[in-house]
């Protein structure tokens, strides 16, 4: 059983930082569970494009208001606390949160916590070495 509780990930290197958003790495590909969990907050007024080429992500909104648009069909859908969005097609897609957003993010396949993103909003592949070492 893992328990953890997001004060012990905060100001910790799973606690990723930038002027837009917030995401704090609470379950990563270290602990074998074969997804990835993580708190972010999105910061109101904040335009966030992202495109998981390499991943599927599912996004619980837990608090804040905005909107998600899918960049390939130019479709509008609104967010709220309650509301689910998951990229399941490497969707390229735009966040816009009107208030700060809290949000609950679950990763298949997992991240290692190391993912930066790229210039087009993507996380490259990163596997843990063990993983990799299975592999071949």
């Amino acid at each position: 059983m893992i328990v953890r509780h997001l004060s012990e990930i905060e100001d910790t290197d799973a606690d990723i930082k930038t002027e837009n958003w917030r995401s704090k790495r609470i379950v990563l590909a270290k602990d074998k569970l074969g997804f990835s969990v993580h708190e972010t907050t999105l910061y109101a007024g904040t335009v966030n494009d992202f495109w998981y080429a390499n991943h599927i992500e599912a996004v619980f909104i837990t608090s804040g208001e905005g909107e998600v648009e899918n960049k390939a069909t130019g479709e509008v859908h609104q967010l709220k606390p309650g509301s689910i969005y998951v990229l399941n097609n490497a969707d390229k897609h735009q966040v816009r949160p009107r208030t700060e957003m809290k949000t609950v993010c679950v990763f298949n396949p997992p991240v290692t916590g190391r993912e930066v993103h790229d210039e087009d909003g993507v996380y490259p592949l990163i596997v843990e070495e063990d993983e990799a070492a299975a592999a071949n």
